[in-house]
């Protein structure tokens, strides 16, 4: 017999498979020496009163073998001597599934990155972090992976209604993540461990007979008569496709001029900017589980917090417990802040993304207030207004961080107060800190916004309003402040036949799943075309 049961249980007793079987016997009338294993289908954790409980569904084998997790594998093709074949440009999550969709379909991937392999990026991110040197092809955001690679390697989405999330999951198990992202509420994946499963996703896809191209930056794009037909890449190649996925992550600012430039039609997309904040991991645990330490069977605690602030949301976003903050700049000029952890989120710090939204009108306001040249850029109409609302407060933090990428960073309660910070606390952030008043780096409404919000905060999470945290800037890549349009129902863009924008550089998208299953989604919708009509 089988049974599907919902059990409510604290972490010790989780992690002792007797006593889970003890409440499977209990629950199910029979005796545990019935009990001959299970399966978790689903877990979470409730930390809202004194005693933190694990809530676990589980699937419960009675009196006949159990069966472990059964994994469904996906097959690819060979693409060898395929006739039709799909450029992708960009190798992150979008375009790597959209890889592998295209083999699993029968249509041959030919993926283009302007960046490094995982193991070369490491070099370049090393240097990043010890010497604040930024290579603008080679970083945190562009190279294999995109910027999935170096993040915690979260997991959860609600775009549910975009493709099949369980699906995704399948497909990370696959290629060697841990079965438990299957079930977790919140899964995640840790930094530590993307490399290889990306690695290995890249592997499959040139031994299926598809093709992986590195150092491959697109600077032109082949049209003729309303349809395109190829790109020209930094190097002088010329590549011919049967269609391009336009996969190219938010942070390819190139490539968006590259397209207002050739008047194909892009669009402004508000997005969110404003910090990171950091505490000490020790402190967010005695907050969110009520107690001075941590259970060490429980696992670092995380936040998430929301305020309205002046009609504008104010939230925590990639909250990054065990982990730490990480430089993730593509200009040598710019300053921007991410945060990523290990599997493990086993790091003495908690950070957090603390951004204020940002629309047209707020871009258009914050340019008026610049000199002459700057001003210029204020045109409510001008599609990439936003992006370039980003870029000058990247440069503005950069500036005021004095160079190689140190940070401008203030204590909390200084920042809410307008109070230079005399010291700063140590920090996880390697390029270094330095204390600079952040109303100098700050739009005036992201920084009082963030001011009332940080104070909201505190009221809500007794603890976290404290100078022993500190706020960085700037944490401004949340998503795209560009939209590349395209059709609903046939995802190609609207002028240009045989160009799919893809992911969540063009706006349709917002994390690794969400943005792998847009990258399915396109695929699927190329490949059908391509067959049908072949």
């Amino acid at each position: 017999m089988q049974q599907k049961l919902s059990l409510r249980l604290k972490p010790s007793e989780v992690a002792d498979e007797a006593t889970v079987n003890q409440y499977i016997a209990s629950a199910t009338g029979t005796k545990p020496s019935q009990v001959t294993g299970f399966r978790i289908l689903k877990r979470s954790l409730d930390a809202r009163s004194r005693q933190p409980w694990i809530n676990l569904t589980v699937q419960a084998f009675i009196d006949e073998p159990f069966h472990p997790r059964d994994i469904t594998r996906i097959n690819f093709r060979d693409a060898s001597e395929l006739n039709h074949r799909v450029i992708i440009i960009g190798a992150g999550p979008a375009g790597l599934f959209a890889a592998l969709k295209c083999l699993e379909l029968g249509v041959k991937p030919v993926v283009l990155e302007r960046g490094k392999d995982v193991r070369a990026r490491r070099r370049d991110l090393a240097q990043l972090n010890k010497e604040g040197i930024v290579n603008p092809e080679s970083n945190y955001c562009f190279g294999e992976g995109g910027a999935g690679t170096y993040s915690d390697g979260k997991l959860y989405t609600r775009s549910n209604k975009r493709g099949s999330i369980d699906r995704v999951l399948n497909l990370l198990v696959q290629f060697g993540a841990e079965e438990e992202i299957l079930y977790d509420a919140h899964p995640h994946i840790g930094t530590n461990k993307l490399p290889q499963i990306i690695t290995a996703m890249r592997h499959q896809v040139t031994g299926s007979g598809g093709e992986f191209h590195f150092g491959k930056k697109v600077i032109g794009l082949q049209t003729g008569n309303g349809s395109i037909t190829g790109v020209t890449t930094a190097d002088g190649d010329n590549i011919k496709g049967d269609a391009i996925i336009l996969a190219t992550g938010h942070s390819a600012r190139d490539i968006f001029r590259l397209l207002h430039e050739k008047d194909i039609l892009v669009e402004a997309k508000p997005f969110a900017l404003g910090v990171r904040v950091e505490h000490p991991q020790s402190l967010i645990d005695s907050i969110q589980y009520h107690c001075p330490l941590r259970d060490p069977l429980l696992p670092p605690a995380s936040y998430s917090l929301v305020e309205q602030v002046n009609e504008k949301g104010v939230f925590s976003f990639c909250m990054c417990p065990g982990g730490i903050i990480a430089p993730a700049s593509t200009e040598p000029d710019g300053l921007v802040v991410n945060g990523w952890s290990p599997s493990k989120r086993n790091n003495p710090y908690a950070n957090s993304g603390m951004v204020v939204s940002v629309d047209i009108k707020d871009a258009v306001a914050f340019f008026k207030t610049k000199s002459k040249g700057e001003r210029s850029k204020g045109d409510a109409n001008d599609p990439l207004l936003l992006m370039e609302f980003q870029n000058a407060v990247e440069k503005a933090a950069f500036t005021a961080g004095g160079g190689l990428q140190v940070a401008p960073a203030q204590r909390l309660v200084d920042f809410c107060n307008d109070s230079l910070s005399v010291s700063l606390p140590d920090c996880s952030y390697l390029p270094g800190i330095r204390s600079v008043d952040l109303r100098s780096v700050l739009p005036s409404f992201v920084h009082n916004n963030l001011v009332q919000a940080l104070k909201a905060f505190g009221k809500k999470m007794r603890g976290y309003y404290t100078n022993d945290a500190v706020v960085v800037a700037t944490e401004s890549r949340t998503s795209s402040p560009v939209r590349i349009p395209r059709n609903e129902t046939t995802l190609e863009h609207p002028q240009v036949a045989g160009l799919y924008p893809c992911g969540e550089g063009a706006g349709y998208a917002g994390g690794i799943v969400s943005a792998a299953m847009d990258g399915e989604k396109v695929a699927a919708m190329i490949c059908d075309k391509l067959l049908r009509t072949s």
